[in-house]
């Protein structure tokens, strides 16, 4: 049957919205918030539930097994409804708040094991992770206890991804810079380009920093005691203790401590002195450099098949631990994260559109191919091969496709930074650290340069928001719920990503003078 995928994430949406008003109707009950009466309103919220659930299988399920499962559901609706009424007829005696309580469970649980099945049948990490992200949810709300000790899972999932951090952040930039054969020749378009990424990416920074000062969605998260009490505190620093932390004394001291915006500066300043050496001493060096940069991009699609185990417990843990309030400020992060990203588009990229006359009905056909893979895969490099394609279909010449896409790729990743601009005060707010303007434009300016170091690969901006977290002494703990709906939000911050470094390979052709929609090379390309 066809899928169509803004209706599943629609549908998801949906599923979630219903299982987290159902969790905290119930929870309200059981803790005395609502009365008899008020429980019996829950019910209400039943066919929400259904329809989310419902979407969830027209999208996965095969047509004869959909109908055996909707007969399910359809049996388990009216048989709830039926128990209601009689109960309200004849005065049973029932105690409809364990009533509610019980059949959500068994509901919850049964159609949990039939998307685990269905799991193995998709075979998909983003489904999984899906999945865990579900099935961590309910474990943390009925079994709390056991959700609280899954957090090992999770906690080794993180150190696995903090262990990529120096040596996927110094092949990055080192190749990034370094590895182009005639910098003369791309000089021109080499400082065009970056001036362009500065100016884009800074305003994504602002942007994402004024949307979470004015949703203040990590505000009212509540830890218990015992953790608060290891939560580090941001100490005052001197300008002259900022300036001296940025240049690193030794360079294996800072690769061992995470120090993010030390590895970042001893990693601009190797690459701009590679630049300087002849090109047969260069040729190793880069060679080396390619060669770890590729492998750590395998590293971390290993490493991200850990993730729905790492996911499922983070989850667990945080519903067990903090109780499904904490739900709440995730998806008021989620609303921030999406309406931000599309303040940007509507702020930054339809203006730059406008500027340079850009045909925009092509370019969207264009594009919405490579956006498509990057919003299903969450991977920005999964989606070069066909947006590079797709730039030179539209009359940017391959030369420029092939020297600014890549590059974009290292200093462009305009979804990404305004993301991390937004989470990076998230966790300061979740912790109830309150950071005054210029401690949240430092972390701002280390973000200017970290950021350009991001791998276009899933959820490698965690590996960024660890080690700026880490940089500026906040703590790791809020990343732990951050990293529930990751998923929901690395799909559109990398469908930004891919739209923004498409927009930059037509502006520099513009700039430079040759764009051209109807020169040969574009009439050979098919989109």
């Amino acid at each position: 049957m066809t899928r169509n995928k803004p209706m599943f994430i629609a549908v998801c949406c949906v599923f979630l919205l219903a299982v987290l008003i159902n969790l905290l109707g119930v929870s309200q009950v059981l803790n005395g918030g609502k009365d008899s009466a008020d429980a019996l309103m829950i019910s209400d919220y039943l066919p929400l539930y259904c329809l989310g659930i419902g979407g969830l299988l027209l999208y996965f399920l095969p047509k004869k097994l959909m109908v055996g499962v909707f007969s399910l559901l359809l049996i388990s609706f009216l048989s709830y409804n039926a128990l209601l009424f009689l109960n309200a007829q004849f005065d049973f005696g029932l105690n409809m708040t364990v009533a509610i309580e019980q059949f959500f469970y068994v509901l919850r649980w049964v159609l949990l094991g039939i998307i685990v099945f269905y799991g193995f049948v998709k075979k998909t990490l983003t489904f999984w992770i899906l999945v865990s992200l579900l099935v961590g949810i309910s474990i943390g709300h009925d079994f709390p206890f056991f959700g609280q000790s899954l957090q090992i899972f999770s906690q080794i999932f993180l150190k696995l991804i903090k262990v990529i951090i120096a040596p996927l952040l110094f092949a990055t930039l080192v190749y990034g810079i370094a590895g182009h054969s005639d910098i003369k020749q791309v000089g021109r378009m080499g400082w065009k380009s970056l001036l362009y990424f500065e100016i884009v990416t800074t305003i994504a920074l602002f942007i994402g920093l004024a949307a979470i000062n004015i949703s203040k969605a990590g505000v009212g998260i509540k830890q218990a005691d015992a953790v608060i009490q290891e939560i580090p505190k941001v100490e005052a620093q001197t300008a002259k203790e900022v300036i001296l932390h940025i240049f690193p004394d030794s360079i294996v001291k800072s690769m061992a401590g995470g120090d993010v915006l030390q590895i970042v500066i001893f990693s601009v300043l190797f690459g701009i002195a590679l630049i300087m050496v002849p090109m047969a001493q260069r040729k190793p060096l880069l060679g080396l450099t390619e060669s770890l940069s590729e492998t750590m991009f395998k590293f971390t699609n290993i490493v991200m098949f850990f993730a729905p185990i790492g996911v499922g417990a983070a989850m667990a843990y945080t519903v067990g631990h903090m109780g499904l309030g904490v739900l709440v400020n995730l998806f008021q992060l989620l609303l921030t994260l999406y309406v931000a990203l599309t303040v940007f588009i509507l702020l930054v990229f339809v203006p730059v559109a406008l500027i340079i006359k850009l045909p925009i009905r092509k370019f969207i056909k264009a594009i919405a191919e490579p956006v498509s893979i990057a919003f299903a895969t969450t991977s920005s490099e999964a989606a070069l091969p066909r947006a590079m394609e797709a730039m030179v279909s539209i009359g940017v010449p391959r030369k420029i496709v092939a020297f600014v896409m890549p590059t974009g790729y290292s200093f462009n990743l305009d979804g990404t930074t305004l993301y991390l601009a937004l989470a990076s005060i998230f966790v300061a707010q979740a912790a109830n650290i309150d950071l005054s303007i210029g401690h949240q434009l430092i972390i701002v300016f280390t973000l200017m340069l970290t950021s350009k170091g991001v791998a276009g690969v899933p959820r490698a901006s965690l590996v960024i928001l660890l080690g700026t977290a880490a940089s500026f002494g906040l703590p790791t703990w809020p990343i732990f719920i951050i990293l529930g709906i990751d998923e929901l939000m690395d799909m559109a911050r990398t469908s930004v990503n891919v739209i923004g470094n498409c927009l930059a390979s037509v502006v520099i052709a513009k700039w430079e003078g040759e764009f051209d929609p109807n020169s040969e090379e574009t009439a050979e390309i098919n989109i």
